[in-house]
């Protein structure tokens, strides 16, 4: 570095030696001219080098052009690594969004099928949840039907705690048993009582009239009370000790309406028995379950313990017996109406031959009027436009094609229908 100041030194000295030479050589022209030519002593330069070279602080030089030369190396060296940082950076975005891209599709690709997953498990989450919508108003609407069927109940069951509220409630039982059978026509029933107790006791609920003549006695009893209290019961023990008394009660109005004997009240043809009805089949199946002889011992004594299934199938069996009696009362009546219609029948046919062979009749004549119109009547008139009297044409009549009606291809049609026989009919 200090031979490369020196050099410069050399060379900035040389150049000042050179400039103050010339700036003599003017000066030495602008003077007058002597008459004689006197040559210059040559100029030593040695001793002004020394003199600059002392002169000047070397070290002072060296270190300030070092420090201009360090600033520039730096500020090229940071040009340079920005620009390279800044291509770099670049080259990095580029890189880094070319990946991102590939990426990307390749997420894509990859969870292609997880999406399509995922929307089919939205749609079945969303079509669950409509379900469960409607399944949750319907269960809202069970829940209240259910809290008011429990309120019925309670209320029922309170009301049924009163021997006269059971009762009306057995009869009402009854009641329905009897019109869902069909039997309200051919069952009396005790609406009201004239007589004393005594007369009131003899009398049973319904009195169901059989085809035969006979009657049959039906009464109903709701022995309820022990029943209740066992429903009500906690304890299993106390729950058989009322279910055996619920059994008993059946029991002790089993013995009453044994004794009445309705059987001798209407008739010999009567059955020989009567129908003691309990609004209930948990009543009487429980009855039994606890008391097994029951039935046995009801029947011995002429006492049917119907529940409501059994009573129902009872009185269609008897409906059914009706129906064939009403069919066997109304067998002459039946024969003597198919007589007069099969006579009817008959009837409405020579009629209907008789229309026939008019239309056909009147189908002729209207064919023979057009024919005779159009042979003597129209070529007349067509003479008309002929002559220039009239413009337009006259429409042609055209005759029924068809020349007769269809008839009756029946045999009863074609002859005279044979008598009824009235006998076969009857039987």
């Amino acid at each position: 570095m200090e031979s490369l100041i020196v050099v410069l030194l050399v060379v900035l000295i040389a150049a000042v030696v050179v400039v103050g030479l010339k700036i003599a050589s003017g000066s030495s022209k602008t003077a007058p001219q002597a008459p004689t030519t006197v040559m210059a002593p040559p100029v030593d330069i040695a001793p002004i080098i020394e003199a600059v070279k002392a002169s000047i602080d070397i070290a002072a030089i060296s270190t300030g052009v070092q420090g201009a030369v360090q600033t520039e190396m730096l500020k090229t060296a940071q040009a340079a690594l920005a620009a390279n940082n800044e291509q770099a950076q670049q080259q990095a975005n580029q890189t880094l969004a070319g990946q991102s891209q590939a990426l990307d599709q390749q997420a894509k690709i990859l969870l292609q099928p997880f999406e399509e997953r995922i929307k089919q498990l939205t749609e079945s989450v969303a079509a669950l949840q409509g379900s469960y919508t409607a399944e949750q108003a319907t269960v809202i609407a069970l829940t209240q039907q259910i809290t008011t069927l429990q309120e019925s109940t309670t209320t029922l069951k309170n009301a049924l705690k009163s021997p006269t509220a059971r009762g009306s409630w057995g009869e009402n039982q009854l009641r329905n048993v009897i019109r869902m059978a069909g039997m309200e026509n051919y069952c009396d029933f005790t609406e009201q009582f004239t007589g004393g107790v005594g007369e009131r006791d003899q009398r049973p609920d319904v009195v169901v009239n059989l085809p035969s003549g006979a009657r049959l006695a039906v009464d109903s009893k709701a022995p309820l009370a022990a029943y209740l209290r066992m429903q009500e019961a906690t304890d299993v023990a106390v729950q058989e000790q009322e279910l055996k008394q619920h059994a008993k009660d059946i029991r002790t109005h089993v013995k009453t309406l044994a004794e009445k004997k309705y059987w001798d009240q209407f008739g010999h043809a009567t059955p020989d028995f009567v129908i003691m009805f309990i609004p209930g089949e948990g009543f009487v199946a429980d009855a039994m379950k606890a008391d097994t002889a029951l039935l046995d011992d009801a029947m011995k004594q002429r006492v049917l313990i119907a529940s409501p299934v059994n009573l129902l199938g009872l009185l269609l069996t008897i409906s059914k017996g009706w129906q064939a009696h009403s069919l066997a009362e109304h067998a002459e009546m039946v024969a003597k109406l198919g007589v007069e219609v099969y006579e009817r029948v008959g009837v409405v046919i020579e009629e209907m031959n008789k229309m026939g062979k008019n239309l056909g009749t009147a189908n002729t004549a209207y064919n023979d009027m057009v024919a005779s119109f159009e042979r003597r009547l129209l070529v007349t008139l067509r003479k008309f436009k002929d002559l220039g009297v009239v413009q337009s044409d006259i429409k042609d009549v055209k005759a029924i094609e068809t020349a007769s009606p269809r008839e009756i291809n029946a045999a009863e049609g074609r002859q005279e229908l044979p008598a009824p026989q009235t006998k076969e009919l009857e039987s």
